[in-house]
């Protein structure tokens, strides 16, 4: 059985527990060095990659809490041996955890989230909406912004919701390495919003719903009113994969697809290094944006 819920909550109601982690990868695996997964004897939180490699160590894990052993390394070749076919090798160390282990766990899952990137999607429609429930899923920090109450009302998503009249200001306070999704009800908040993302120059992802056309005027209205603003590292239209389908869920999927690539990509990884994560301005919200 896979845990639901928090880590916190998992080894808070778990007595015994082994904490599996991936200590060393060599070629290709399915998970990264430093990938920690927790096994009780009917529970399970977080994954090493699933397949022939995480089935072996939870047997091991479950064998260790069986016969109360406390640590086991392991050396694991991800080829014909155990019928997987990565071509790398992993070594694995399991330990049974103390109480001061399952603290340690508790407080690496809490810098771990405040660490994730954030995405601020600005408008609260059909397809803002759509891209908070893709969102939800997905190791980012998700801010669903709008002026409207009665839009941020609809929003069933365990994202952070937030009603503003002045939207751009979020922009201004968020930290460095954000993304921003505008689709707003209006053309020109949209192009006041997406000008100051652009303006930050460090967001991680800009893009605007719309067409080439809305595109071509974005840039001629930033000439204009926004000292030259260049539009260059702007998504618009976002999501652009080929496809016709303009359902909100399918539009959202794609979107989501773009920017989590960005968010990923080593250009991004690399901009953010000793990068200040605090926010330029304001305070914090939790979920459903209350503020702290």
């Amino acid at each position: 059985m896979v845990a639901p819920g928090s880590l916190n909550e998992f080894l808070s109601a778990q007595h015994s527990v082994i904490r599996v982690a991936l200590t060393r990868v060599r070629g290709s695996s399915p998970r990264n060095e430093g990938t920690e997964m927790f096994v009780a004897p009917g529970a399970l939180w977080g994954t090493i990659g699933g397949g022939q490699l995480e089935f072996l160590a939870i047997n091991a894990a479950r064998d260790m809490l069986r016969d109360g052993a406390l640590h086991q390394d392991l050396d694991v070749p991800l080829g014909p041996e155990i019928g997987q076919c990565c071509g790398g090798r992993v070594e694995l160390n399991l330990s049974r955890m103390r109480a001061s282990d399952k603290w340690a766990a508790t407080e690496r899952a809490a810098r771990n989230e405040d660490a994730l990137p954030h995405v601020y999607v600005m408008g609260a429609g059909h397809v803002g909406r759509a891209l908070a429930n893709q969102f939800q899923h997905l190791p980012v920090r998700c801010i669903l912004v709008d002026t409207r109450p009665e839009e941020i009302a609809l929003c069933a998503a365990d994202v952070e919701t937030r009603v503003s009249a002045i939207p751009e200001a979020e922009i201004w306070r968020a930290p460095a390495g954000s993304a921003f999704v505008v689709l707003t009800h209006d053309h020109g908040l949209d192009f006041l919003l997406t000008t100051a993302a652009l303006e930050r120059n460090d967001a991680a992802y800009v893009g605007m719903i719309g067409s080439a056309t809305k595109r071509v005027k974005l840039r001629n209205w930033a000439q204009k009113h926004c000292d030259g603003q260049s539009i260059e590292h702007l998504k618009c239209p976002i999501g652009a994969s080929g496809s016709r389908d303009k359902r909100p869920s399918v539009i959202a999927a794609f979107v989501a697809a773009e920017v989590m690539a960005e968010l990923t990509s080593e250009t991004a990884a690399t901009a953010l290094t000793g990068a200040n994560q605090a926010p330029l301005r304001g305070h914090h919200h939790d979920r459903k944006g209350r503020s702290a």
